[in-house]
Parts: structure tokens; sequence; C-alpha cells
């Protein structure tokens, strides 16, 4: 049996990330909407709450430390699949890590992002559709986290990880980062079936049993579903 690691307090969160106080100012009012609106609305499981630190605030920032390096700060792109309470994507954004697209049908909690945005002027654009139904445009980093299984998640993100210029596929291409549990070896085997990826993989300093895939997508190998 795996031990659960040991609850984080905002002050450790502070700690661990570094950030400063104005920053962690904005994460203390986004954990405040997120306690209020959960009790209405399926935006994490309640259970987690307790250690929301943790579960959710340091599970989202440590993607930080594999973002593909911007030219300028604040000029990278990155797109966040099913955003849901805002992780990963919205934490990236409060950290200073780029323009954040945040991609979530379920309208209230679109609804849930726009306030926290509001309150916390994070540096995001919520797009309140199906990711099938948004254009694709240059990103440098595609994220998501419990969105779907990664097969599915490679042919959705596709169009955004495609490298913009040919053969663009070495420092240049963009990456896919996805928080992946116990089944990460599963769903890579089942992904290869399908696309030929460069991928590296991290250990999550969250989760024991989790994983940081970061891909790069080569080619396809049969034919996306």
């Amino acid at each position: 049996m795996v031990n659960e690691p040991q609850r984080l307090t905002a002050a450790d969160f502070q700690r661990v990330t570094d950030v400063s106080r104005e920053t962690q100012d904005k994460f203390e009012r986004y954990a405040a909407l997120l306690t209020k609106w959960t009790a209405a609305i399926n935006l994490i499981s309640p259970r987690s709450l307790p250690d929301l630190w943790r579960r959710h605030f340091l599970d989202s920032a440590q993607l930080r430390a594999y973002l593909p390096p911007a030219l300028e700060a604040g000029e990278r792109t990155i797109l966040d699949l099913g955003s849901g309470g805002g992780f990963p994507g919205m934490v990236l954004a409060l950290l200073g890590c780029g323009q954040v697209h945040l991609v979530e049908s379920d309208q209230r909690k679109a609804v849930f992002l726009r306030e926290v945005a509001r309150e916390t002027g994070a540096s995001v654009t919520i797009h309140a559709l199906r990711i099938e139904a948004l254009d694709p445009f240059a990103v440098d980093a595609v994220t998501c986290r419990a969105f779907a299984p990664l097969p599915k998640i490679i042919d959705l993100s596709e169009p955004f990880l495609r490298p913009q210029n040919d053969g663009a596929c070495g420092k240049d291409a963009p990456v896919g980062l996805f928080l992946k549990g116990r089944n990460a070896d599963r769903e890579l085997t089942e992904a290869g079936k399908t696309w030929r990826l460069q991928t590296e993989r991290f250990e999550s300093i969250t989760d024991p049993e989790g994983s940081i895939l970061r891909l790069k997508l080569l080619s396809v190998e049969g034919g996306a579903s």
C-alpha cells in the first residue's frame, strides 16, 4: 500500500514554489473561491479540499519546471484542455508561465474560471466550448489533468501539437505536458499504436503513483481515430 504524502498548508505551498507574497495572496483568493464554489458545482472532490494545496495547487505548479523555455517572460502560449476548476492551467497562469488558454465546455465551470480570473488578474483566455470546436492556433505547450486517456488527449490536441514548420520536431515543436496516474504505462502503449512520439517521463512530487508525461508529436503510425 502506498503511503499518502503529507498535507501542505498555504505557507508550505509558498515555500516550495518560492512565489511572492502578492502571488500567494492571489492563490489564497483562488482557494477561497474554489472552496465556496465546490459546495455548489463539481469542480473538485470535496474530500480533497482539506489537502487542496498539495492535491491541486502544487500538483499543477510542478509542471512549470517542464515547460519549454520562453524567449521573454510571458511570451509562452499554453493551451489547457478540460480545465474544470483551473488545474493545471489557471495555476500556471498565476505563476506567470505565459498566456494560458483554458478550454472548458461546462458553462458553470467556465463562469467559475472567469470569476477566478477577475479576482486574481490571471493572464488567461477562457474558451467555453469543446476542444473539437476550437480553431487551431500556435501554442508552445498543451496541458491537461484527469481529462481523458492519453490516446484521446493526443487525438484532440494533435492540431495544436503539430509542428508549425515541416520537420520542426526538435526544440521548436510544441510539447504536451500531461499529469497521469497509475495507468500511464498502459496509456503510453496504446498511444504508440497510432502515434510516433518523443516521450519523457518524470515522477510526480505530489502523487506516489503519478507521472508527468512530456511528449512531442513526430508522426502518425496508422491514422488517428
